[in-house]
């Protein structure tokens, strides 16, 4: 959307999610997050081999999502396996994957609008601490929130915010076994975390490029004249590896400094859901490090979803133990 209908929703969804009107909560979610994690770690124990993507980054955004947004614990099973349909979905390729692929996205897609249009329609007049409540009850300075742009907040958050926290914590892991000094450095420093996932998002960002803006009149960049009405694709990858920004850019260093990155994007469009997916994988990536026995990568590289837009592993096999 754009302004000024993007501006209007984009301040009425923050007064729920984020300072200064809800300061805490992202923070209040990460005994949550932390519980969730060490439950899925405590599945790997004694597997000599594990997928770092089904086994742990595939669950935990989705299971983080639901509690977010207030989803009755009776109805997150379901959720779980609409968003893997649809995850699942994505990737369709006509000439390799059966047809039934395809058509279970399409139907998940439609039983989660249901769902959540139903939630939505129940949580009126019950306040509540999850988003949908939230949202469904706030008459701010902007106005109630229409139940359909409710619907559309609650899907992107559990579709877009999916896929991307999926990519970053994997990406984040194959990083560091590639990296064995960093990931020792975590392990005694816990709170390297912090500027080392800034440096993920900026060395091996979840997403690489946004190919849907268009000018809105001619824009001149490096003396060539981009008309109005093109479409333009943003590289977001390649501009946060760009020489003349960061110094040595094809190094992973966590000790970066200023490290002004475009892994969530930038200006108004900034990652709506960037502050959740950072702490979802800083206690991801610490807990992965610190309780994983000797992690070995299986294959590097490993196998890629395949995507211009998305990038990460379709799977990241691991071995731990004595091998």
């Amino acid at each position: 959307m754009d302004a000024p209908e993007h501006d209007r929703l984009r301040r009425m969804a923050m007064r729920q999610f984020g300072p200064p009107h809800t300061p805490g909560l992202v923070t209040g979610l990460d005994g949550f997050v932390t519980a969730t994690v060490g439950g899925l770690i405590d599945d790997l124990a004694g597997r000599e081999r594990i997928d770092i993507v089904d086994d742990f980054a595939f669950p935990l955004p989705v299971t983080v999502t639901c509690r977010l947004l207030g989803v009755p614990h009776e109805d997150e099973p379901r959720l779980h396996r609409w968003v893997s349909d649809i995850m699942h979905s994505i990737d369709y390729n006509p000439e390799t994957d059966p047809k039934e692929k395809l058509d279970k996205g399409v139907q998940a897609r439609k039983d989660l609008l249901q769902c959540l249009s139903e939630l939505v329609e129940r949580s009126h007049g019950r306040p509540g601490d999850g988003l949908l409540s939230r949202l469904a009850n706030d008459d701010g300075p902007d106005g109630r929130m229409a139940d359909a742009e409710i619907v559309a907040t609650a899907r992107l958050f559990l579709i877009a915010g999916h896929e991307t926290v999926v990519n970053l914590i994997t990406n984040g892991m194959l990083t560091l076994l590639r990296h064995p000094q960093v990931l020792q450095r975590l392990r005694d420093e816990p709170g390297l975390v912090v500027p080392l996932v800034e440096e993920l998002l900026r060395y091996e960002p979840p997403v690489h490029i946004i190919p849907w803006r268009t000018t809105y009149s001619d824009l001149t960049v490096a003396d060539t004249v981009i008309p109005q009405g093109s479409q333009v694709m943003l590289m977001l990858a390649s501009g946060s590896r760009d020489p003349k920004r960061f110094h040595d850019p094809d190094r992973f260093d966590p000790d970066r400094p200023d490290n002004q990155h475009l892994g969530f994007g930038s200006g108004i469009h900034l990652c709506f859901g960037g502050p959740l997916a950072r702490r979802e994988t800083q206690i991801a990536l610490t807990e992965l490090v610190r309780r994983l026995d000797r992690p070995r990568l299986v294959a590097d590289p490993p196998p890629y979803r395949p995507s211009p837009v998305l990038r990460g592993p379709i799977h990241l096999d691991v071995e731990q133990g004595h091998g």
